[in-house]
């Protein structure tokens, strides 16, 4: 069973461009080294051949795991969405309801999410909160070290 795979176009196009470099410069250099490395003699001890089939077996697995995100892919196309609530790629700005500190983030896929420039999965506690709420709204949210509660300021849709 296939789960969909919620993404920005950006995040897809990035994942693309992953796998072809994946393909196109990561796994041709491994088969030279692998190549390189069975020129050297024995096998069996031959630690440079072992650590080039190894990382060609990390290779294997991170082209599957590339394959698999954009096959089931779910390109959102946030031009079409509202403001009026809180849904996938809108970026929100919250105010701390103790402190009045407030906070932007947007809410994207989990293979996009970026805590640092304030790109949030939607899975996330604070992005599971968040879905389906409008401006105005108090939301609590409880995350492993606290329990905060943010009132929706604003929320935007950027359009790409």
């Amino acid at each position: 069973m296939s789960k969909k795979v919620p993404m920005t176009k950006e995040g897809y196009d990035k994942i693309k461009k992953d796998l072809d470099h994946l393909m196109k410069v990561e796994r041709p250099k491994n088969i030279r080294d692998i190549e390189e490395a069975r020129g050297h003699g024995d096998l069996s001890e031959n630690a440079e051949y072992h650590a080039a089939k190894e990382r060609q077996g990390h290779i294997d697995a991170k082209k599957r795991e590339l394959e698999y995100k954009l096959t089931n892919a779910q390109i959102i196309d946030v031009s079409k969405l509202t403001n009026e609530k809180v849904v996938f790629g809108a970026t929100v700005t919250l105010a701390d309801t103790d402190s009045g500190e407030t906070k932007k983030y947007t809410l994207i896929g989990q293979e996009e999410a970026d805590l640092k420039k304030g790109k949030i999965s939607v899975q996330s506690p604070v992005g599971k909160a968040l879905i389906g709420h409008k401006v105005g709204d108090i939301v609590t949210i409880k995350t492993p070290a606290k329990t905060v509660e943010y009132e929706i300021q604003e929320i935007a849709i950027a359009v790409e």
